[in-house]
């Protein structure tokens, strides 16, 4: 028996709410008392401090004629990413809510090749862009994911998404295919070597999954819960609130990182020349890491992100160029690779980049030497 920190009541670790918080394990008897816990002044949310300075430059650009171009920037990314953040954080809500633990564990957290393979699988269903997918991937390590699966999700799903697929299939025609199919190839390998890293206690294990008997059926689950169901409003009025509960809760863990890279990627869109592009961004190893370089500051959106792609390819032939830039967006993007430091772990956020861009480059590399 433990006692919880902020009503005191003894509660039993096995069943009572658990919460990991800066190395510590804290169990409390009720989701209130954690919300109480977790409750900082509104000064010291992060959300609230990085939306602040927003939203300042924004208002300052009003007066101050240097910062228009920025404004304008901000302004265009935001109207390019802002259905797919709320349906990211909105789906977020509903995994929250509706998807008990044992599932993702059943299904993303077995240490076998299934588990891989499951992650790409799902990330093709899930048609939001990389900023969706955030959403999506932290609300799965909450639910139970396996790192590894964590990882081949936000890798596989911008870019091997339904949605993705046929626009880029109509930006490059079949050339596209091999952005994909390249993408898959990076998400599968990473996966797997993830695998072995926490095999060997190299990277985090989530802490969120939890034990599934072997003979637990998810679809004799499902029918049982929904035979149990009364649809009522009371019901209905309940599940709305839960849904909304598990959505903002899931917004102050990551939206605060999604407002810090739009307004990078703003700056670099607003004060970065249009012809840097297309100078150092040729088809040679060179251009590659340029195209790296930039990729990792500009990427916002993969809905966004292929347009741009496709000019690079327009302007310069270099395929490879095109895939490093989607591609490397998702794999070296701090606001990625800050999700996973303070979500995931800070271990799991290091080796992403050093697992996955020498694949990118490589795969690069082939696509330029292919397609002359």
């Amino acid at each position: 028996m433990t006692k919880d920190p902020v009503c005191g009541m003894e509660v039993n670790e096995g069943s009572a709410i658990r919460l990991s918080c800066n190395g510590r394990e804290y169990f409390f008897c009720s989701a209130r008392c954690k919300d109480r816990f977790l409750r900082k002044p509104f000064f010291k949310n992060r959300l609230f401090v990085v939306g602040s300075v927003v939203a300042l430059l924004v208002l300052f650009s009003f007066f101050v004629s240097f910062l228009r171009p920025f404004r304008n920037s901000f302004l265009m990314y935001l109207k390019t990413i802002w259905w797919a953040v709320v349906l990211g954080l909105f789906l977020g809500g509903i995994i929250d809510y509706y998807i008990p633990k044992e599932y993702i564990s059943k299904v993303l957290s077995l240490k076998k090749a299934s588990t891989i393979f499951n992650a790409v699988f799902l990330g093709f269903l899930m048609s939001a862009c990389s900023h969706g997918i955030l959403a999506l991937s932290i609300q799965l390590h909450k639910k139970g994911a396996s790192n590894p699966a964590v990882v081949t999700f936000l890798l596989a799903s911008p870019w091997a998404n339904f949605t993705i697929t046929a626009m880029l299939i109509s930006l490059f025609g079949l050339k596209g295919l091999f952005i994909i199919i390249g993408a898959i190839i990076v998400a599968i390998n990473t996966g797997f070597i993830f695998m072995f890293l926490e095999k060997k206690g190299l990277i985090e294990k989530n802490k969120n999954i939890v034990d599934v008997a072997r003979d637990f059926s998810i679809i004799n689950d499902l029918k049982l819960r929904a035979k149990n169901y009364k649809l009522r409003t009371n019901t209905i009025i309940a599940d709305l609130k839960g849904v909304i509960a598990g959505t903002l809760t899931l917004s102050d863990m990551v939206l605060w990182w999604i407002i810090l890279g739009v307004l990078i990627a703003s700056l670099a869109g607003a004060y970065v020349p249009v012809h840097f592009f297309h100078r150092f961004m040729g088809p040679t190893l060179f251009g590659l890491l340029v195209t790296l370089g930039l990729a990792t500051v500009i990427e916002v959106c993969s809905e966004g992100s292929s347009p741009l792609a496709f000019e690079i390819y327009r302007q310069t032939a270099a395929l490879g160029n095109s895939f490093v830039f989607l591609m490397a967006g998702v794999a070296t993007d701090y606001t990625e690779i800050g999700l996973l430091w303070t979500n995931v772990g800070k271990r799991t956020a290091i080796w992403l980049p050093i697992i996955t861009v020498p694949q990118i480059i490589i795969i690069g590399y082939i696509a330029n030497m292919i397609f002359r």
